[in-house]
């Protein structure tokens, strides 16, 4: 099987098939053992890394891989056949443990002294939590592939340097490192072993308000590992994160006139300029137009019909419309999997970001706002189901995690590599708009199939 040759982006990925391989081995491992398998049904996330070890005088060496789960597992960190913890905070007798009970031990005196002497061992309690948890993550010494070592702490801190942000987020969030890219890397580091290819999956049922499916594979979450492993692949060709290259042909003027353009935006694309180096339909259509306006967006992943403003009067009065909730949006998705042909209800389920894994959202019945999705299934074959979504309101992935989540279709969208199976592209198209023209006052409406 040939190898890649580069490292691919954890972040961006598709399995290469020697990670298929080492999953499948993982899989019948855990499978195999009762009580690994009792908590990993629950639903735990893994991770394999092939490398290459006792490299030849042709530079050639012999393939192997490792595995990692994220955390803990049935409670442990020190399974065989996993890599170790890069460090252990599990030891009874260790420093970790050993101020957990004192702390533990100040929460049971709190509960029942008087206020002030309660007032008194919480600001206690505050100030040895934040030392330990500032000594955990300095016992954190993460290597890279130029044989580099830096702590977590530092790492957080050179990654994040806006003053506000280290105020407000000095140290790392709780559980950094321990997921199982920075493990998985870290192992091989230091025997000096070389990374080939890597890939995270999940096991068991998804969490309430995440959405995770058995058996397939995840990008490495940003909050915790972006920073660290940021830090940990210099010295590694990897792979590039971000959208296949587009022009201005690939963006279809399906109307235009004085005060509006309606188009056709390919999937891929950005709708307005963003935190990535990649054309957007704003940047591509100001440079056939001149400046133009964006009252409508759509996710980057997502194609379909895109209404833009020629002036600022136009824009205004769309915006207008869209805060009214008088613009009329469909779209078309294909999931992945079966729905009988003309089921059709509403979905709601408040939705929220997460914070630690953006731009990932999650269902969330207490903080979530609402989100409501109208639903047809039109058809399915081979495995797959053809849907028309109409949204009524426009939170950030709103179809994607509505047709993803257990408490929604419970099916991916094809193509969705935050909720479901990355592919050549992900399969929801805008394909039906409808608005009153800014000008005219005419309803126009326009239809273009996925």
């Amino acid at each position: 099987m040939e190898r890649p040759s580069r490292f691919n982006n954890p972040f961006d990925y598709e399995p290469h098939p020697l990670c298929n391989l080492a999953a499948d081995e993982v899989v019948r491992f855990v499978t195999s053992q009762p009580q690994l398998n009792a908590d990993a049904q629950r639903g735990k996330m893994f991770g394999v890394l092939v490398v290459e070890a006792d490299a030849d005088a042709n530079g050639q060496g012999r393939l192997a891989y490792l595995a990692a789960y994220s955390g803990l597992l049935a409670g442990r960190n020190d399974w065989d056949f996993f890599v170790p913890s890069v460090f252990d905070a599990q030891q009874p007798d260790g420093h970790f443990k050993t101020m957990e009970r004192q702390i533990s031990a100040i929460n049971a005196e709190i509960a029942h002294c008087d206020e002030a002497r309660a007032a008194d061992l919480k600001q206690q309690r505050k100030r040895m939590s934040e030392e330990l948890q500032l000594w955990l993550f300095r016992q954190y010494r993460m290597l890279n592939a130029r044989g580099e070592t830096k702590d977590m702490v530092d790492i957080w801190r050179d990654y994040h340097t806006s003053p506000k942000l280290q105020q407000r987020f000095p140290l790392p969030p709780g559980g950094s490192g321990d997921c199982c890219a920075p493990k998985l890397l870290q192992c091989a580091y230091q025997h000096h072993w070389q990374p080939v290819a890597m890939a995270e999956f999940w096991m068991g049922e998804s969490p309430r308000g995440e959405i995770r499916h058995h058996g397939h594979y995840y990008p490495a979450c940003r909050g915790k590992c972006l920073p660290i492993l940021t830090f940990m692949l210099q010295g590694l060709e990897v792979e590039k994160e971000g959208p296949a290259s587009a022009s201005a042909a690939d963006v279809q003027v399906v109307y235009e006139d004085a005060a509006v353009l309606v188009v056709d935006k390919p999937s891929g694309m950005l709708s307005v300029p963003g935190r990535i180096d990649a054309p957007s339909v704003q940047q591509l259509l100001a440079a056939r137009y001149g400046e133009v306006f964006m009252p409508h967006r759509l996710d980057m992943d997502t194609s379909g019909l895109l209404v833009v403003a020629r002036n600022v009067d136009a824009y205004k009065q769309l915006q207008s419309q869209f805060y009214a909730r008088t613009i009329y949006k469909r779209y078309m998705a294909l999931l992945d999997g079966y729905l009988p042909v003309g089921r059709r209800g509403t979905i709601s389920l408040p939705m929220r970001p997460d914070p630690l894994d953006r731009p990932r959202q999650v269902v969330d019945y207490v903080h979530g706002k609402q989100a409501v999705t109208d639903y047809e299934v039109l058809s399915n074959d081979a495995g797959r189901t053809l849907v028309s979504l109409i949204p009524h309101t426009g939170r950030t992935h709103q179809l994607r995690v509505h047709c993803a989540h257990p408490d929604g279709l419970g099916l991916p969208i094809v193509g969705d590599p935050l909720y479901g199976r990355k592919a050549r592209r992900l399969c929801l198209h805008a394909a039906e708009l409808a608005f009153t023209h800014p000008v005219t006052g005419e309803r126009m409406k326009f239809l273009k199939d996925l």
